[in-house]
């Protein structure tokens, strides 16, 4: 296993498209959930730990070689917002043209027959991070990265917000960074005998109201 891998797939220039995606944080900056610094910590914090979480344990999964096409299943059934499963498919064939590309793999030839118009990114991240020779719990820990750096990135676009003061907000959740990426490799475990149900389907009914109401907008920086 070469853990440089890792800074390649979570790198914010592997082409996986995921610049395109605010993570629900331009509807909050819009309703004004987001102002600043102080505020996209709290929203960064939710969106961790139940849209992150949900989506590190799937990724997890999927790098122990749990079924993908359950497990995209079990991501369909974990997101009520059409709205978001349309963003997650999108982000899945895009990073599955990356990771096919960087890291060939027979698995991920076989979800991309299964899946040509996408599967759900964190699916396709967990075996992106299994053909790179990774485990669980790294291709968590780039779950959960991207679940708050995609906001994070997005808000200094979106409100000017100073670049140093975002990076700020992401070094203060590491902690918390670190028990979610162990929560959803524990969970991924448990799922190895108990089935897919047992993986965490944490609610976050504000960002599911949100994309919704952002992906009717006639105009937007942002897909998501």
């Amino acid at each position: 296993m070469s853990r440089a891998a890792l800074l390649v797939l979570a790198d914010g220039r592997f082409p996986a498209g995921g610049h395109a995606h605010s993570g629900g944080a331009e509807a909050a900056v819009k309703a004004g959930r987001i102002t600043g610094a102080a505020s996209l910590e709290e929203f960064c914090r939710g969106r961790l730990h139940t849209a992150g979480r949900v989506s590190a344990s799937l990724a997890a999964a999927a790098a122990l070689g749990i079924d993908p096409v359950e497990l995209d299943g079990a991501a369909d059934a974990r997101t009520p917002s059409l709205a978001l499963r349309v963003a997650a498919r999108k982000l899945g064939r895009q990073l599955m043209r990356a990771a096919r590309a960087t890291w060939p793999s027979a698995e991920l030839d076989a979800l991309a027959r299964e899946f040509p118009k996408g599967a759900h990114q964190p699916v396709v991240l967990g075996l992106a991070a299994r053909a790179a020779g990774l485990g669980a719990e790294d291709a968590a820990y780039c779950a959960v990265y991207e679940s708050v750096s995609g906001p994070a990135s997005a808000t200094v676009r979106l409100l000017s917000l100073d670049p140093f003061d975002a990076t700020g907000v992401l070094a203060r959740l590491a902690p918390e960074l670190d028990l979610v990426a162990g929560q959803a490799s524990a969970a991924a475990r448990e799922a190895l005998g108990g089935g897919v149900g047992v993986l965490p389907a944490a609610s976050a009914p504000v960002l599911e109201i949100s994309a919704e109401v952002h992906a009717a907008w006639a105009v937007r920086l942002f897909a998501s």
